[in-house]
């Protein structure tokens, strides 16, 4: 599969799971702004692993329409994709911290799936590093995007089977 191709499809899934999330404030009976604060976090992670994974499919898109084709394309991609996933990763670490202990204690898988995907990301944005530096090749940088769509997929499912309290 060309990366076109391949980023193509990851923009279409990114678009169809940042719709999703307007599913599920609609299907939610309460007001978002009277959601528990661990909700709300939920949701500002399915927004952004999908908005995130979107903006970085449209610069690959748009720097392969370039010709003739740079030869570090993949490596501007992946330094880019660093810095912004890095920005993403303190932001909603901070977020985290913020939330209610006991909330937190109360709710282990929620505690278990963050730093799950936390490491599934910080390996992704590593990978990323080590392709803007050394490989400068397509497969890391579409690795990184299939991460923040697979977390994003999973914060949709979660929000949909959890009931609100």
């Amino acid at each position: 599969m060309e990366p076109s191709e391949a980023l193509g499809i990851a923009a279409q899934i990114a678009v169809t799971l940042a719709g999703f999330a307007g599913v599920v404030v609609v299907f939610r009976r309460e007001s978002i702004h009277e959601w528990l604060p661990v909700d709300k976090l939920r949701l500002r992670l399915l927004l952004t692993n999908s908005i995130l994974p979107l903006v970085l499919c449209m610069i690959g898109i748009l720097l392969l329409t370039i010709r003739p084709v740079s030869t570090g394309i993949w490596r501007w991609c992946s330094g880019f994709a660093f810095v912004v996933s890095l920005v993403f990763a303190v932001t909603m670490m901070k977020l985290f911290r913020r939330l209610d202990l006991r909330e937190i204690q109360r709710e282990r898988v929620t505690r278990f799936v963050f730093y799950l995907f936390g490491t599934l990301g910080i390996a992704a944005n590593l990978l990323q590093l080590y392709n803007a530096a050394l490989l400068g090749v397509f497969w890391p940088f579409f690795t990184g995007i299939v991460v923040q769509l697979l977390t994003a997929i999973f914060q949709f499912a979660r929000m949909i089977l959890l009931r609100p309290d």
